[in-house]
């Protein structure tokens, strides 16, 4: 509360605080919206045209899933604490086949030391600028689904644990780790095959998430640390991107281009950061904030090393 009082008063700092249990479900609702949408859009007139849409606008919003599960994994999405824990967990990060949990411990770690060398998300942004021909190259790598596959075994090791763990101990591991995400995604195939669509869940539900997913997360995480200019300020070891209304749906959808404003006031939700981010300008803190104008700005500023 004290390091917040630094940029907003305390009557500002209750209003961005205040949670919302109608305000997080909505904003669940409006990913799974997006994402029904998009699969009865290309059910109702498959071509190539409506598929390469809903691949966009469905790993777009698992994207939308990611985000509200990092709030809900900060106990701030909804207000009710139980409801917070079985959406965040069973509707945002079940699905996307992780635990908030398990992510929760690793966040917190990059919250308490970012951009330093501890940071576990450090390797994100530390090789960053890199050439345009290297990040083509991993621009391949997302969207052929190598990332994506890359990164789930890599998700499977870290949950059975080392090779020194008994393996009665490790299948436990697993189990607690998956048994969400094993409950819904089975129940979600289970509905889509009744209503005659199972093969939706392979091409409009995992390709997704080994693709486009993986990319808009690479962009996304390229915007939030890579070639920030001071390690040690909070201003400027974060940046805040403008985002139009079609960078918002495809890259930084419930707000998350706000990050500086996240990382100076982790208790502040998703759906009020764009005030927050309102008031630190009223406030006269523009200046000495990390800022850019877009997207394509910061991809610009990531690719300049020749």
């Amino acid at each position: 509360m004290a390091h917040a009082l630094i940029y907003l008063d305390r009557t500002q700092l209750a209003t961005v605080r205040r949670r919302s249990d109608l305000r997080g479900l909505l904003y669940v609702a409006h990913a799974w919206g997006v994402i029904f949408a998009a699969m009865a859009l290309f059910a109702l007139w498959p071509s190539v045209v409506t598929y390469l849409a809903a691949i966009a606008a469905i790993g777009s919003r698992q994207l939308g899933l990611s985000v509200l599960m990092h709030d809900g994994a900060h106990g701030i999405l909804l207000k009710t604490r139980w409801l917070n824990r079985v959406a965040t967990q069973f509707l945002c990060a079940a699905p996307l086949y992780f635990n908030a949990w398990s992510y929760r411990d690793y966040h917190l770690a990059h919250h308490a030391n970012t951009q330093q060398d501890n940071d576990p998300d450090i390797g994100l942004s530390a090789p960053f600028p890199v050439t345009k021909i290297s990040f083509a190259r991993k621009v391949f790598r997302d969207i052929a689904g190598l990332t994506g596959v890359t990164f789930r075994f890599g998700q499977l090791r870290a949950a059975l644990g080392g090779k020194e763990l008994p393996a009665r101990q490790r299948a436990i591991r697993v189990i607690d780790e998956y048994w969400p995400s094993v409950t819904f995604n089975a129940a979600f195939f289970i509905v889509l095959a009744a209503i005659g669509q199972a093969h939706l869940y392979v091409v409009l539900w995992l390709i997704p998430l080994l693709t486009w997913f993986q990319l808009v997360l690479r962009i996304r995480n390229i915007a939030e640390h890579a070639c920030t200019p001071d390690k040690n300020d909070p201003l400027r070891n974060t940046r805040t991107t403008h985002a139009g209304p079609i960078a918002s749906f495809f890259l930084a959808p419930y707000n998350v281009n706000y990050h500086i404003e996240h990382h100076l006031m982790m208790y502040v939700p998703c759906y009020n950061l764009r005030r927050t981010h309102e008031l630190l300008m009223r406030n006269g803190w523009r200046e000495k904030m990390e800022l850019c104008g877009s997207y394509f700005e910061v991809l610009k500023v990531a690719t300049s090393k020749r």
